[in-house]
């Protein structure tokens, strides 16, 4: 039985737990994450946690190894099995269980893995996650002897999804899972949805043989693309390796953003709740938040993270939420987890119901010129300080504003920029935004030399 544990401190992160298998990240690790776990939903008067795990393929032993600490700290565990990880968000809902720990290395290479995790139906982050540490290494577990039943809900989950689909015109659709933990999901989806569908890479394999599913990276999409302008589609959707992110095409073969997909939620959204508040991250471009305005709402321009975000939506009430990399909340008719096949019901159920394609309404947003998210490399030590020094060497600047609820978001006449350090990895975060060519090569050129003034090297192609 596990004792007294220390991790190796990369591994424990801002929105969850996560490292490299045989290096970082170990059964041994697993069983201590489970029991340390345990003892703390213990200690808040619960019982009852789901487990679910994704398609890696070390997940069903670190699954079972988290399985066994949650046990050995008495608690019950009700698992799930293979499942994306909202489908093990929707397992707490609909079991009422006490907490959830999804076994995810998420879009990390094929050799990575972790945990997301849940406390009652809010997220488990921040300090929850040091605070897990903590008790682990002083081994001050609680001692039980849990049960363990396996329990079936991909029928349920597809049932509660299809529930707010607003049927209209047939559709067609080319959807691509990655060979991530959507496939028997979407399958079981299109099975019973109009309209016609063809379903890439449904088949869940660790080793992702076709592509990396990551809808952030263009490159990812090829194969989607074509297929969608081989079959003549209305759009395709692709998903992350856990299917908690959504990648859009429209129909001429254009990448859809998150925040471009918020716009255009935002417009059905706001018709049914007038002046409601709908986030976006600081990655957004400042057309969604503009939009959000034009419909009526409040925009609030909040932190990066999934985590962090789902915990704004409860304290605001907001009904919707996004992220730049494709993480969509809907708290509207939904939970306000972040789950990308809910959101590509929702917009098909949408689209279904106009009589205008996908990419008129990417269309309706005015034209911008802006960078892609640009990640560089900076230490783990470093990244933090040298945000807050770029920020520091601002405060006297005239003629800008600084947004500095995560990182440094520079507004001026020519557009914005942004600087962050990432939650999760060993890297800065840079974008840029503006209305032309010219000003936006101004705000790139503000960046590097913000960069320089604390002996930081932009990118070489930036």
């Amino acid at each position: 039985m596990i004792g007294a544990h220390r991790f190796d401190p990369t591994i424990l992160r801002e929105y969850d737990i996560r490292g490299v298998i045989g290096k970082t990240l170990s059964t041994v690790d697993a069983e201590a994450i489970g029991r340390a776990f345990g003892t703390l939903i213990a200690a808040d008067g619960g019982r009852r946690v789901a487990v679910g795990r994704d398609g890696r393929l070390s997940s069903p032993e670190i699954e079972a190894a988290v399985v066994d600490g949650l046990r050995a700290a008495g608690i019950d565990v009700l698992r799930v099995g293979g499942c994306p990880t909202p489908g093990l968000y929707y397992a707490v809902h609909q079991l009422k269980a006490d907490g959830g720990i999804m076994i995810t290395g998420s879009h990390n290479p094929p050799d990575y893995n972790g945990f997301k995790m849940m406390i009652g139906t809010r997220p488990f982050f921040g300090k929850d996650i040091q605070a897990l540490g903590r008790l682990a290494a002083e081994g001050a577990y609680a001692e039980g002897s849990g049960s363990v039943e396996t329990i079936d809900l991909l029928g349920s989950y597809v049932d509660r999804m299809l529930k707010d689909y607003r049927p209209g015109r047939p559709l067609t659709v080319v959807w691509d899972c990655g060979n991530g933990a959507t496939g028997p999901v979407v399958e079981a989806l299109v099975a019973r949805l109009p309209g016609t569908h063809k379903v890439l890479f449904p088949e869940v394999d660790g080793t992702f043989p076709n592509h990396h599913p990551d809808p952030t990276v263009p490159e990812t999409l090829e194969i989607l693309r074509e297929a969608v302008a081989e079959a003549g589609a209305d759009l395709g959707i692709a998903f992350d390796g856990d299917g908690d992110r959504i990648g859009v095409i429209d129909e001429k073969g254009r990448v859809l953003w998150g925040d471009q997909l918020v716009a255009i939620y935002a417009t059905e959204i706001l018709a049914e709740h007038p002046g409601a508040t709908i986030i976006a991250d600081v990655k957004a471009s400042q057309v969604l938040f503009d939009r959000i305005a034009e419909l009526g709402g409040k925009p609030l321009m909040w932190r990066t993270g999934h985590s962090l975000i789902k915990t704004k939506m409860a304290e605001t009430g907001a009904p919707l939420a996004g992220e730049m990399s494709g993480h969509l909340f809907f708290k509207d008719r939904y939970y306000g987890f972040d789950d990308a096949l809910y959101a590509a019901i929702r917009l098909l159920s949408l689209l279904a119901r106009s009589d205008r394609p996908v990419s008129a309404m990417r269309d309706d947003l005015p034209d911008v010129v802006n960078t892609p998210e640009i990640r560089f490399p900076c230490s783990e030590e470093r990244k933090f300080s040298a945000v807050a020094e770029v920020k520091a060497a601002l405060v006297a600047r005239n003629g800008i504003d600084v947004n500095d609820v995560d990182g440094v978001r520079v507004t001026s006449e020519d557009g914005w920029w942004l600087l962050r350090a990432s939650n999760t990895q060993d890297v800065l975060v840079a974008r840029c935004e503006s209305k032309t060519d010219e000003g936006l090569g101004r705000l790139k050129a503000q960046l590097r030399s913000a960069l320089d003034g604390v002996g930081i090297a932009a990118p070489a192609d930036f």
